[in-house]
């Protein structure tokens, strides 16, 4: 099999750090996980930088919900991208639709156009469009390199075939990167169809909080059995992706 690149979301500093030291190949850099990803700290970025010697490409998302933005939300995004781009952003992760569920190829362009030839990456509002044949030729036509997709379902065991004829569809044109929920065991028959050239895999662990005192009357996470937890990467989870795809 062609080598195929790993890619990784990582939410905090130390996720990005140990993700660079297990051999993770790329990160995508956010904030949120609740969210699914929103736009992390220029500090943050500059730190990371600082400390590994992969490729970090970074979310660009104003807020949850949906990707419909407003004209102040853009302006806020491009300003984003200039500062982040200053502390050493190496590539783009963005989406935009329209309130019909179409990719607003006009606001995208803007976006593309304000990376200053960086590589940009068309996010999982892709899944959340009407219709993913027509949505891939639009992101083609706005200068993306890749698109990160679970096949507009869920996780990519759900959407695997769709993936499959997205990189038959796609070919040369753009990489499609298959992403969200994905699993070693997926790789191969993706790889089948002879263009799979990267993939997305959080590898995410949760370990325990280092505080020794927690307030029992205060809950300070959204998700109830992760109270005292914090967010990283697993070494074993890498070394499964990293033992399949160096075949």
């Amino acid at each position: 099999m062609t080598k195929v690149l790993l890619e990784a979301p990582v939410f905090t500093v130390e996720a990005a750090i140990k993700a660079s030291q297990y051999g993770i190949d790329r990160l995508e850099l956010c904030a949120d996980f609740l969210e699914g990803g929103e736009t992390p700290s220029a500090g943050a970025l500059k730190y990371i930088k600082s400390k590994v010697d992969i490729p970090v490409f970074v979310m660009i998302r104003p807020r949850g919900g949906d990707f419909v933005y407003t004209n102040d939300e853009l302006q806020v995004m491009k300003e984003d991208i200039r500062l982040l781009k200053d502390c050493g952003a190496d590539g783009f992760v963005f989406g935009v639709l329209t309130p019909n569920g179409e990719v607003n190829i006009g606001a995208c362009e803007q976006l593309v156009e304000a990376a200053g030839g960086l590589p940009c990456t068309f996010h999982r509002a892709f899944d959340a469009s009407r219709n993913l044949e027509k949505s891939l030729e639009a992101v083609i036509e706005c200068g993306f390199r890749r698109i990160l997709t679970s096949g507009g379902k869920n996780t990519v065991t759900d959407g695997a075939e769709v993936i499959k004829s997205l990189l038959h569809k796609a070919g040369n044109r753009i990489i499609i990167m298959p992403g969200g929920g994905m699993k070693v065991e997926l790789v191969e028959a993706l790889a089948a169809t002879g263009n799979l050239r990267e993939i997305h895999a959080s590898c995410k662990a949760w370990r325990n909080s280092s505080s020794k005192f927690w307030n029992e009357d205060l809950a300070l996470s959204a998700l109830p059995d992760h109270q005292g937890k914090v967010l990283t990467v697993s070494k074993e989870e890498v070394e499964r992706f990293l033992r399949v795809l160096d075949n």
